[in-house]
């Protein structure tokens, strides 16, 4: 069993296990998707990212039947600012939001949105950088798991979605997109990130719709 994909379906043999597979929600948080966030501050309009919140539920709740792991990220900082470069405060100053609480893990917008269907056996990784892997423990839990194929949503498609998913590819996972479960502000940045997923027959891994995704993943459901 396989989900349609390009430039070739996922996975590459043919063999779609839940039980090695993992989707990632990736940073779907009130400070992103909220009309006075980090995001809208620095310009953006939030709707985009809150457009996919549908097709995301509808891939948990098929991710969750089916048997695969689901992981949420969270991205911020310390509440006491220790894990902060004097780059990351000079950027937190250009952006307006140094004397806020955007993005800091002691605040409510640091949460992940309340539509987001979050359970107790879900996985939680608190992240500061934009990639997921890094100086966190989700390689750690997804090697203990057995995890080796990765489903990709959030936001923002072009930053740490991508950031993450390269970060999975070097490290030899088995990477799939799905477009219109992730969002950025940027359309065209939104574009650009999907499409070099797909560059060198799938340099990065492959690209999906959701629709897709849930139609192989029924058909694989324990």
């Amino acid at each position: 069993m396989s989900i349609n994909a390009r430039p070739f379906n996922y996975p590459y043999d043919g063999n779609l296990d839940p039980a090695v597979t993992a989707l990632l929600v990736i940073d779907l948080q009130i400070d992103f998707l909220s009309a006075d966030g980090y995001f809208a501050r620095k310009g953006y309009d939030p709707s985009p990212l809150r457009a996919i919140i549908p097709n995301v539920n509808a891939l948990i709740a098929a991710a969750r039947e089916a048997g695969c792991t689901i992981v949420h990220t969270r991205q911020g900082y310390r509440a006491d600012r220790a894990d902060m470069t004097p780059y990351e405060v000079w950027r937190r100053q250009r952006a307006g939001i140094d004397n806020t609480q955007v993005l800091l893990r002691s605040s409510p917008g640091y949460e992940i949105v309340p539509e987001i269907d979050v359970q107790s056996a879900d996985i939680i990784v608190d992240k500061t950088a934009n990639g997921a892997f890094t100086y966190t423990d989700l390689e750690h839990v997804l090697r203990a798991r057995g995890i080796t194929h990765l489903l990709f949503t959030g936001c923002t498609t072009d930053v740490c979605v991508h950031t993450t998913l390269r970060e999975a590819q070097d490290r030899n996972f088995q990477n799939l997109l799905i477009e219109d479960a992730c969002a950025s502000g940027d359309a065209y940045a939104h574009e650009a990130a999907v499409h070099m997923v797909t560059v060198e027959d799938g340099i990065f891994g492959v690209v999906a719709k959701t629709e897709d995704v849930i139609t192989g993943l029924k058909g694989v459901r324990r």
